[in-house]
């Protein structure tokens, strides 16, 4: 049996009194139990989903200035997955690591974590933790925690002034004084993070930024159907994207996501993937990658958000609204006898557009500025962009699938009696 660890999970950009205190408070328990404080920093994309202000390195450094005994990475995960896939993940390698306890800070009691934990710990479903929830990532880690057989001991301390200790409003300080740290911030701060912080500005090394040069070009170049490719963009939102460009200044970006009601969190999460160009096939093999290990709950696998895509169709034939129809999907457990994975669709296409049409073509799919679910592709170098013809309970179907975030759908000619059709995958 190796080292027995106690972990701690953060971003820690930069390391403030408060994460001072949460190593200290770790410490003290590693010692009592013979175990090593490890550190796990995420590394590449915070869990906001944004690049970070302090490189990976540094704040390697301002962790092991302050007591712990060693720093591992979570990397390649928060521009590919929210939180209620990522913190699975993270939990399953620390627990693969040696970690027997995670100790964290939080305003409430753990008492308190655990009973608004209970609900999704009893659903399976760690999606849609509630924003009015205090410490709702908190509630979430112990959640997934007790999903995952309750494998680390939860310790809880009591968390500083959030207002006060705030990443968020320290970067900001530092910003808006033109990257000086002012005597109020550096009264927030630990000596050590002060001067490895100084460090890395004079080096001219913070704050990370985005790629924005990549972003713009993609957001002003790509057609619907490639903008259809990118995981967390849906009809809507890439209708708007055409409709709004040119794109020149971030603030531009944010605003055409808020006009698509995306909040912070998915925005940054979205233009993450639009920077990294993250597919949405990309990410469906990432997360049936971790189902095959046992590690996503089965209410988030891929297959139930195709299986309640299909459900909410079906019942929509019957008179159901979606909103009904997706609450008894979550609240029943329904479950739903294979859905299709491929669904054929009829084109309107010119006497010229079906003459110069072959079969195996490969075709994008896409919603057109009208609502309508659209192919496009080429031939004899012609570019044949389409409306699909589809009976009601599959346009419902398929527009939740293209809508899902992460589920790819593909498409290909194939020859029918009449003319062609397009026959669809879906996954």
């Amino acid at each position: 049996m190796g080292v027995k660890l106690i972990a701690i999970s953060a971003d820690f950009d930069p390391v403030h009194k408060g994460h001072e205190h949460l190593i200290k408070q770790a410490r003290k328990l590693a010692d009592k139990q013979d175990k090593r404080v490890v550190v796990y920093l995420n590394k590449g994309f915070s869990a906001n989903h944004a690049p970070f202000f302090v490189n990976f390195d540094a704040r390697c450094r301002m962790a092991l200035a302050l007591g712990a005994d060693e720093v591992k990475s979570f990397e390649g995960l928060h521009h590919r997955l929210v939180l209620s896939y990522s913190v699975p993940i993270r939990l399953k390698q620390m627990i693969n690591d040696g970690v027997t306890d995670y100790i964290t800070s939080a305003s409430i009691s753990l008492e308190e974590i655990k009973s608004k934990a209970q609900k999704f710990i009893d659903e399976g479903n760690f999606v849609g933790m509630p924003k009015s929830y205090t410490n709702r990532n908190e509630i979430r880690w112990y959640a997934i925690n007790e999903f995952l057989g309750s494998k680390l001991d939860y310790h809880i301390v009591k968390e500083f002034n959030k207002d006060k200790y705030s990443g968020r409003l320290i970067r900001q300080s530092i910003i808006d004084n033109d990257m000086e740290i002012t005597g109020e911030v550096k009264k927030l701060l630990p000596k050590t993070t002060i001067d490895i912080l100084q460090t890395e500005i004079d080096a001219g090394r913070t704050p990370g930024e985005r790629n924005w040069s990549d972003i713009y070009k993609r957001m002003n170049t790509y057609s619907r159907g490639n903008l259809g490719k990118i995981a967390y963009l849906n009809g809507n939102t890439i209708n708007e994207i055409i409709k709004r460009r040119v794109y020149r200044d971030p603030e531009s970006i944010w605003a055409v996501f808020r006009r698509s009601n995306y909040g912070p969190v998915m925005t940054r999460l979205a233009i993450s993937a639009i920077e990294m160009n993250v597919g949405k096939r990309e990410v469906m093999d990432l997360m049936k990658g971790y189902e095959a290990q046992g590690v996503i709950p089965d209410n988030q696998k891929v297959q139930r958000v195709i299986d309640r895509a299909w459900y909410v169709a079906c019942e929509g034939e019957n008179g159901i609204s979606a909103r009904e129809a997706n609450n008894n999907f979550r609240s029943k457990n329904i479950i739903v006898e294979n859905p299709p994975l491929s669904i054929e669709a009829g084109l309107n296409l010119t006497r010229f557009e079906t003459k110069i049409t072959k079969e195996g073509i490969d075709t994008d799919l896409y919603v057109d500025k009208n609502g309508k679910i659209s192919v496009q592709f080429k031939s004899e170098g012609k570019k044949i962009k389409t409306n699909l013809r589809l009976p009601a309970r599959d346009v419902t179907y398929l527009r939740y699938i293209m809508d899902s975030h992460f589920i790819p759908v593909s498409g290909s000619i194939k020859k029918a009696k009449k003319g062609f059709k397009v026959k669809v995958i879906i996954g």
